[in-house]
């Protein structure tokens, strides 16, 4: 075991008492085994909750193991502590622990360029010109069309209720 194994395992089960966890990991290191169409991922996040009654769900000194559904179909993935760079909560936003040791090129060069400091020319440079007023928006209420129009009078009845675009998956 790597010498951030144990934090990063600790980490890990202190999140997961708290609910859903997202673990970011590189899937082309050796010893992951993730489905065929991501092992070439360089950056593949990953659910994990007791809440998904994980029949196998363990997390150990080498690393997490457990069966996962991808697009329906069940696969267990392994990921040694070594593949996995980042651990992040949804359920307490402030937990989000990143190991750039562990982390791809890839992602960290990406990282430089979209956090890049200015350069002296930049910073020497005239301020930036007044951004230009934009025209406020304003609200109004618009009536909902129903399905007849209005030339033909009120109705006596009340408009059926039309089925929402949401539904529950359980």
């Amino acid at each position: 075991m790597d010498k951030k194994g144990p934090d990063k395992k600790e980490r890990l089960l202190a999140a997961l008492e708290q609910g859903l966890v997202m673990i970011h990991l590189d899937a082309r290191r050796p010893g992951v085994l993730v489905p065929p169409h991501l092992r070439n991922e360089p950056h593949l996040r990953l659910n994990l909750s007791y809440r998904f009654d994980p029949p196998d769900l363990s997390v150990s000194d080498w690393g997490v193991r457990s069966t996962l559904s991808f697009s329906g179909t069940r696969f267990t993935v392994a990921v040694p502590w070594s593949a996995l760079f980042a651990i992040a909560s949804h359920v307490t936003k402030e937990l989000f622990w990143m190991y750039p040791d562990d982390m791809p090129p890839e992602l960290l060069q990406q990282t430089m360029v979209t956090t890049k400091v200015p350069t002296q020319e930049m910073t020497a440079a005239a301020p930036p010109p007044p951004v230009e007023a934009r025209p406020r928006a304003v609200l109004r209420e618009v009536p909902a069309e129903t399905e007849g129009s209005e030339s033909e009078g009120p109705r006596d009845e009340p408009p059926t209720p039309r089925r929402g675009h949401l539904r529950l998956v359980k």
